[in-house]
């Protein structure tokens, strides 16, 4: 026990002949007993343990009691004849006889002031494990924020934030560890550096720019990085000479602000390796305070002790595991964009006419699903979509083709009812039927020269010249049915009388062979009411949604995003169940689904010209679309939205 240990005890009692003899080891303080009927005074305390020795025959104390009723640190040992007093040995911590062994008293006093100090130190350790359970709880909550944040800008400023706070740091900087692309010709890793990332401070604003600077170990960051190790300066304008970093006084001087205590330390992953470093500057006494001026500086700012070291490290590891992964998940993102990137240009790539529809679709689809997210009243007005969702529809209408990949080439971009190879057929088929009609007029021609004196030749030549010349006419009108037969229609047309007319004609092959002007096959191809497919082509179209939805299914998407291959699935679906592929109605369709529908169509009617149709005019594609809501195929409400808001306006960007 210190000698600042004390003894109280009154004057001219049974415990002054005790306490004389302890004067060596302990201060003795003999009280004054109190007169007319005063209360006795206490002395000063300060933060002294103290034992008192308490005259139980005279009433001390109760007295006793009272004057150190303000401190923990005391302990009383009652002094009587005998050495016991029934009634009032439960308050004393001993009780002595008057006549006690010198000794004796040395060791109850002793053992008091030893108690006092256990103790004293059973209440630091619980305040210290209160703290430090704190302290855990603290890093725990910060370990827990930091690995539900996933946006690598939100994460740093956090780190940085919290890293200030449990440290009562005025100002921080924070500095991360990049490496350069490798030169691939020259070979090695690339050069590596660090880039100043962000900067915090309580007590002065000014402008951000990021930088980097080279990784060295003349500067604090460069040597905490390159060596790992923290930097805990008192004072960062008095480095010894020895050390083989300095403090750059420039940020100081350029803005006024002035820094004292400077903690530096590593940003450590689980393997050790540094992705970054935080810089701590002016650990104060109060977090409110604002450093203005030198004189605040130096009277409110002290060093970082070893507390806030430990805590700051152990932030920082966690701030490392954090940006680690959240880099990955960026990296990952990055990774799955481009993939969808990817996936798209091979959509496009497989069917040029159609480039930048899956990009066109995408944008209408996100801008509308805004729209809905943000209208308060009407159907929709309680519906939102979270950022994730957000994300899920963007993807879904960026991947809702993809399924063409598993669709035949030649049907997916047929472009006219019959396919190139039996319009040919058609084509030089009607050629042949001129060359035969030519053919068979000069037969005819030379049968009657031969046969028919001149002028009565002449004569009926000019007859069958004029019969060639209708006849071709004829011709030419039924292969002209024909090619306007073979284009496709937006919307259907079933005036095919011509074309059957055309296909019960009959002409003799090379080999005398009769056959048909026209094919029953062709004549059920040119005789599609609508667009270029017949109804098994169609099917096979069709069957692309099955192949996105299948191979959507293959991805392992997160749980935020798990609904993208059921929105690509539905998007041809329509409210009365006339859609495909699986003809469901109503509440079956996903919204987000219900929305890229609308978009999906506008643009296949309003896009730029493709081989099988013309570019449909905007107001007319509008109409077209007014007219699927009354027929119940797509939401009335969306498509209001999406004409109130002109969303296809986002289409024109082509």
């Amino acid at each position: 026990m210190p000698q600042l240990a004390e003894i109280w005890y009154f004057e001219r009692t049974l415990a002054a002949p005790l306490a004389r003899p302890l004067g060596r080891r302990y201060t003795l303080r003999a009280l004054p007993r109190a007169s007319n009927g005063h209360q006795a005074i206490a002395p000063a305390t300060g933060d002294a343990p103290i034992v008192c020795l308490a005259d139980l025959e005279a009433g001390d104390l109760s007295t006793l009691r009272h004057l150190t009723r303000r401190t923990r640190q005391v302990r009383l040992i009652g002094v009587s004849r005998n050495g016991t007093t029934s009634s009032q040995e439960h308050e004393c911590f001993a009780t002595l006889p008057r006549k006690a062994n010198p000794a004796h008293v040395r060791k109850t006093i002793d053992a008091a002031f030893a108690n006092i100090e256990l103790a004293q130190r059973e209440r630091a350790a619980r305040t210290d494990l209160k703290r430090t359970e704190r302290e855990m709880e603290e890093l725990n909550r910060i370990g827990m924020a930091l690995s539900e944040t996933h946006d690598v800008g939100e994460l740093l400023e956090m780190i940085l934030s919290k890293a200030r706070q449990i440290t009562g740091a005025d100002a921080g900087s924070l500095y991360l560890v990049e490496e350069a692309p490798p030169d691939v010709l020259a070979g090695g890793p690339g050069v590596r550096h660090l880039r100043f990332k962000r900067t915090q401070n309580d007590s002065m604003r000014f402008p951000f720019v990021e930088f980097t600077l080279p990784l060295r170990e003349n500067s604090l960051a460069g040597y905490a990085a390159t060596h790992g190790e923290v930097i805990n300066l008192a004072d960062a304008h008095r480095i010894p000479a020895s050390r083989p970093y300095r403090f750059n006084r420039s940020y100081d001087n350029e803005t006024g602000y002035r820094t004292r205590s400077l903690l530096t330390l590593p940003m450590k992953n689980g393997r050790g390796e540094v992705l970054g470093v935080l810089q701590l500057i002016n650990c104060k006494m109060h977090p409110g305070m604002r450093l203005t001026s030198p004189e605040i500086v130096a009277r409110e700012v002290r060093p970082f002790s070893k507390r806030a070291v430990r805590l700051a490290l152990s932030l920082a590891s966690q701030a490392a595991v954090a940006y680690e992964n959240s880099r990955l998940v960026q990296d990952i993102e990055t990774l799955f964009e481009g993939f969808v990137q990817a996936a798209v240009t091979a959509i496009e790539q497989r069917d040029p006419t159609t480039s930048g529809h899956s990009h066109r679709v995408s944008q209408m689809t996100v801008g509308l699903a805004e729209i809905v997210d943000r209208v308060d009243t009407g159907v929709y007005a309680g519906t939102r979509f979270a950022p994730e969702q957000m994300k899920e529809i963007r993807y879904a209408a960026l991947l809702h083709d993809f399924g063409k990949v598993g669709v035949r080439e030649e049907v997916l971009v047929k472009a006219k009812k019959l396919y190139p190879m039996q319009m040919d057929v058609v084509a030089h088929r009607f050629d042949y039927l001129y060359k035969d009609l030519e053919a068979s007029l000069e037969r005819e021609k030379v049968r009657l020269l031969l046969e028919l004196d001149r002028a009565e030749a002449l004569v009926r030549i000019a007859s069958l010249e004029e019969q060639y010349r209708l006849r071709r006419i004829a011709l030419e009108s039924q292969f002209e049915t024909v090619l306007q037969s073979n284009e496709p229609t937006v919307l259907p047309a079933g005036q095919f009388e011509s074309l059957f007319e055309i296909a019960r004609q009959t002409y003799r092959d090379p080999r005398g062979v009769e056959r048909p002007v026209l094919t029953p096959e062709e004549v059920r191809f040119l005789s599609i009411p609508q667009g270029s497919l017949n109804p098994d082509e169609r099917a096979q179209i069709e069957s692309h949604v099955v192949h996105s939805f299948n191979f959507l299914l293959q991805i392992p998407w997160t749980k935020e995003i798990r609904e993208i291959p059921r929105i690509a699935r539905a998007h041809h679906e329509k409210l009365n169940g006339t859609g495909y592929p699986y003809r469901l109605r109503g509440d079956e369709i996903p919204l987000q689904a219900k929305i890229m529908t609308i978009c999906d169509i506008f643009d296949a009617l309003s896009a730029s010209d493709r081989p099988y149709k013309k570019a449909v005019p905007p107001d007319r594609a509008l109409d077209i679309l007014e007219m699927s809501v009354r027929d119940n195929e797509l939401d009335p409400d969306l498509y209001r939205l999406f004409l109130d808001s002109k969303i296809y306006t986002l289409a024109d960007k082509r």
